[in-house]
C-alpha cells in the first residue's frame, strides 16, 4: 500500500452538501505512512460540520479496505471559508461571515434562537461574535448574563475604539451595555441606524468565523441599514408555525431577496410542546408551517425547536440551553440547526470562490 492508493481510496468520501469528493475539494492536507501507522490530516470548511465524525470513520474504513493492519490516525481540523467581499473586508476586517437572524414579527423567539445558534457554533470551536441589532429592545445582556460595560480606548476628541464584551467564548455588543436597563430608547430611525453602524465600524472585532446579527422584527430602517452597509453572507428566518407568523415570514424572505441577501434557511420555533408529566405532544401553534414555507420558497429548512421550559429559563438567567443542558433533545435540535447553517454558509462561500487547489503533503 502506498500514498497514491490511500489518496485514491479517500476520494470515495463525498461531501454530502458540496457533492464532491474530499480529495478534489482539497480537504486532504497530509498523508504519511510508516511500517505500522498511517497519518491523515483532513481539514473541513467549518468546525460545526454536521458529518465530521462520519467522515472520520469513513476515512479509517477506506484505509482498512486496502488491507492495512496497523494504526490509523485521522486528524480532523477546520478552516472556515470566508465570504469574499471587499466592502465587508474594509468595514469588518477579519470577520469571515455575517449572518442576520431575522423574523417577520415579534414574539417568535428570534433572540433566543440567535443566542443559541451563536453558543452552539462557539461550542463546536468556531470564533463567534453577536451583535444586538435590536437597539429599541436589546435583549443580549439578559440572555447572556452580561452586566459588564465594554472597554473603550480614545482615538481622538470625538472617536473611541470599543472592545466587545466576551462570555462563553462569544464576543458581543449591544446598546444595552451602554445605557441603563430602565432607559427607554426613544430614537428616530436614523439614530438607531447610526448606533448599528458604530457597532460595525468602531468595535474591534478582530478575527471571527461567524458574526450573527440579532435583528429587530420586521423590515424597517435597521434592516435596510445593515444590508446597505455590509454585504451579508445570508439571513436566517425564525418563525412559529401559525399562519399569522408565516405571512410575515414570506414578507421577510421577499425583503431579503430584493436586496440580494441569500436566505440560508428557516427555523421553526415553538414547534410543539411535550407535557413533562404525561408525555403527550400538543401542537399549540399548529405545526410544520415553517418547513412548508421554506419548501414553497425553495430555501433550506434548518430545523424545528419545541417549547421547552428550560429554554425560557436559560434566557432569563443568562445561560443558553445549549450550554445549560447540552445533552437534552432540545439542545441537540438547536445544535443540528446550527450545523446545518454552518454547512449552508460553507456551500455559499465555496460556490462563490475559486475552485480550491489540491494540496497534499506527501
Amino acid at each position: 500500500m502506498n500514498k497514491d492508493e490511500i489518496i485514491k481510496a479517500l476520494a470515495n468520501i463525498k461531501d454530502p452538501d458540496l457533492h464532491r469528493d474530499i480529495v478534489s475539494l482539497g480537504f486532504v492536507k497530509r498523508v504519511e505512512i510508516t511500517d505500522h501507522k498511517v497519518d491523515v490530516d483532513i481539514q473541513l470548511t467549518t468546525p460545526a460540520c454536521p458529518v465530521r465524525d462520519e467522515m472520520k470513520t469513513q476515512a479509517a474504513n477506506e484505509i482498512r479496505r486496502l488491507g492495512f493492519k496497523g494504526d490509523i490516525n485521522i486528524v480532523m481540523s477546520s478552516q472556515v471559508v470566508s465570504h469574499n467581499n471587499q466592502t465587508r473586508e474594509q468595514i469588518l476586517p477579519g470577520v469571515k461571515n455575517t449572518i442576520a437572524v431575522a423574523s417577520g414579527k415579534g414574539g417568535v423567539g428570534k433572540s433566543t434562537i440567535a443566542v443559541n445558534l451563536a453558543a452552539s457554533l462557539a461550542l463546536d470551536g468556531a470564533k463567534v461574535g453577536i451583535v444586538d441589532a435590536d437597539v429599541y429592545g436589546p435583549s443580549l445582556p439578559l440572555m447572556l448574563g452580561v452586566t459588564d460595560k465594554p472597554e473603550t480606548e480614545r482615538i481622538d476628541e470625538k472617536r473611541f475604539k470599543i472592545y466587545p464584551v466576551e462570555k462563553y467564548g462569544i464576543k458581543m455588543m449591544s446598546i444595552g451595555f451602554l445605557v441603563d436597563t430602565e432607559t427607554p430608547m426613544i430614537w428616530r430611525g436614523p439614530m438607531a441606524s447610526g448606533a448599528l453602524k458604530q457597532f460595525l465600524t468602531d468595535v474591534i472585532w478582530e478575527d471571527l468565523d461567524y458574526m450573527i446579527f440579532d435583528m429587530p422584527p420586521g423590515t424597517g430602517d435597521v434592516q435596510l441599514t445593515l444590508v446597505q452597509t455590509i454585504p451579508l453572507t445570508g439571513a436566517v428566518i425564525v418563525t412559529t408555525p401559525q399562519d399569522v407568523s408565516l405571512a410575515d415570514v414570506r414578507r421577510g424572505i421577499r425583503m431579503f431577496e430584493k436586496v440580494n441577501v441569500p436566505i440560508l434557511g428557516v427555523i421553526e420555533n415553538m414547534s410543539y410542546f411535550v407535557c413533562s408529566h404525561c408525555g403527550q405532544r400538543e401542537e399549540i401553534f399548529s405545526h410544520g408551517g415553517g418547513k412548508k414555507t421554506a419548501e414553497a420558497f425553495g430555501v433550506p429548512f434548518l430545523g424545528e425547536v419545541p417549547i421547552y421550559t428550560p429554554i425560557r429559563v436559560g434566557g432569563d438567567i443568562g445561560k443558553p440551553i445549549i450550554l445549560m443542558e447540552p445533552e437534552s433533545d432540545q439542545s441537540q435540535m438547536i445544535q443540528t440547526a446550527a450545523r446545518r447553517l454552518a454547512a449552508r454558509i460553507s456551500i455559499a462561500d465555496m460556490t462563490q470562490s475559486e475552485k480550491p487547489k489540491i494540496q497534499i503533503t506527501v
